[in-house]
């Protein structure tokens, strides 16, 4: 009896904290609710006055004029060229960064950390005006290559930051002990450090993907002539016209755009949440 009640006053002090938690995941959760379901009304539902929480039919008209839409395949196949293009060339370039800050001692170490910081807090829509100049007067606008090497500048700063704090988290007497054995500096981190680094590339990896996936300023300032070179943010907005907006076309469309990073953070969710709360590998 005396320990049910300590149980009981302890569950009582975190009902506000239970109640402010899911209180949150309403407020997050609902427009992303509110989207799925708006995609599988009727039209009739979705322009009535009486808006339903549980639609009162399901339809997936919307979906196949989102599919069937001029251009869905060859932006959406623009989209992950982009996207894990700048992904794949942020991690290899910030894993050499990252290493040489990490484990090097070099003249400039902390001013290059501290220019990395500044980058990442830097808005990157402030660059918009010099970015489109500088594209302009090289030729590069309307080029997916543009997109990419944009996308690959905002991601690297993060990246190098996170797998700054996760190589320093690895004890360098494992790699010592490795070139001990014959292997050299190089080899001892792909054989030892580098395995150790994957909760780390993957959450950079999926923070890189998110960000490259959902960017629309760039794609849509840069890509102007070229409608082959858009990419699906920018294909969102084309449900849109003199007579209104297409909001079941649109939300279904959202819905399809939105899937592919919602698979990915559920297949990484476990390693990006282990890889973050742990800074670091456990000896």
């Amino acid at each position: 009896m005396s320990t049910s009640r300590p149980s009981a006053r302890r569950a009582l002090r975190r009902l506000p904290l239970h109640a402010a938690a899911a209180l949150t995941v309403v407020i997050c959760l609902f427009p992303v609710y509110w989207m799925v379901t708006t995609a599988f009304k009727p039209s009739t539902d979705i322009q009535s006055y009486d808006p339903r929480l549980i639609p009162r039919a399901w339809t997936f008209d919307h979906f196949q004029r989102a599919v069937g839409a001029d251009g869905f395949a060859l932006f959406w196949r623009n989209s992950i060229l982009v996207t894990l293009s700048a992904v794949l060339l942020a991690l290899v370039v910030a894993l050499g960064a990252a290493y040489a800050v990490a484990r090097l001692r070099w003249r400039g170490r902390r001013q290059f950390v501290l220019a990395v910081f500044i980058a990442q807090m830097a808005p990157w829509e402030s660059l918009i005006i010099p970015i489109y100049i500088i594209s302009r007067d090289t030729g590069m606008l309307d080029r997916l290559p543009t997109l990419t090497l944009i996308y690959f500048m905002i991601t690297l700063p993060f990246t190098v930051i996170v797998l700054r704090g996760f190589i320093a988290g690895i004890p360098p007497e494992l790699e010592e002990a490795a070139q001990v054995d014959g292997c050299t500096r190089a080899g001892a981190f792909r054989k030892v450090a580098f395995p150790l680094l994957a909760p780390g590339l993957m959450a950079t990896s999926l923070f890189g993907f998110i960000t490259a996936w959902n960017e629309f300023t760039y794609a849509n300032f840069l890509i102007i002539k070229q409608q082959d070179s858009r990419t699906l943010p920018v294909w969102l907005s084309s449900f849109q016209s003199t007579f209104g907006t297409d909001w079941g076309a649109t939300m279904a469309a959202s819905t399809l755009f939105a899937l592919p990073a919602l698979v990915i953070f559920l297949a990484l969710q476990r390693h990006v949440t282990a890889g973050l709360a742990s800074g670091g590998v456990k000896g």
